[in-house]
């Protein structure tokens, strides 16, 4: 069963949180059961203090993270994890094929790579690799826009998340809240993809 990471910081199950609200509570709650706190204590009673700070510290870095507080905002909601979440998300087709060819083409300049090339042949690649780098983070800025516009959906969500007294109940908008978390997640799988061929060039040397 999966704990409930809202209840164990003492926060309403919600799509968005104040993060610095967040942390001092973490602080809080934490702060007796901090593995420093023991250091002279008996075996057993420092190992319960520090499962229970662990416990702690994976519930708020949980919750301070948007992406996985949604996927378990929607573990919670709905008992199980998101089944659709190859499914690019609306509005960024483009985007995921710019992306796509953009990483494929500058695979292919790192993988054409030989031993003892001229001066010359290197400087031109040097250029090239420049090149590919500005590429690449022109395409890294486009998915942080991305993913401000995607943390915008999530805080306007928010403000529909609220419990109604209505009979029946309004339902919360599970669907949109799928459809938000696999934006996110497809935005920082393109970001780690985007940063890790930024890496490769910039060592070409």
């Amino acid at each position: 069963m999966t704990s409930d990471c809202f209840d164990l910081l003492g926060e309403a199950r919600r799509p968005w949180l104040d993060t610095d609200a967040l942390k001092a509570r973490f602080l809080q709650l934490s702060s007796t059961s901090h593995p420093d706190r023991f250091h002279e204590a008996s075996l057993e009673v420092r190992a319960a203090a520090g499962e229970h700070f662990a416990t702690l510290n994976h519930a708020f870095q949980t919750l301070v993270d948007p992406k996985e507080r949604l996927l378990h905002l929607l573990v919670l909601e709905r008992g199980c994890p998101p089944r659709d979440i190859q499914r690019i998300p609306p509005g960024t087709m483009d985007l995921f094929v710019d992306i796509g060819q953009t990483c494929r083409e500058s695979d292919s300049f790192l993988g054409a790579a030989t031993p003892g090339l001229s001066p010359l042949v290197r400087v031109q690649r040097l250029r090239d690799a420049r090149m590919w780098v500005q590429r690449l983070q022109g395409l890294q800025a486009q998915v942080g826009q991305k993913r401000e516009e995607w943390l915008k959906a999530a805080q306007a969500l928010d403000e529909h998340w609220i419990p109604t007294k209505q009979d029946p109940p309004v339902q919360k908008p599970l669907d949109r809240l799928e459809e938000i978390y696999r934006g996110l997640s497809y935005v920082a799988r393109w970001s780690d993809q985007l940063q890790q061929r930024v890496a490769d060039l910039l060592s070409v040397g």
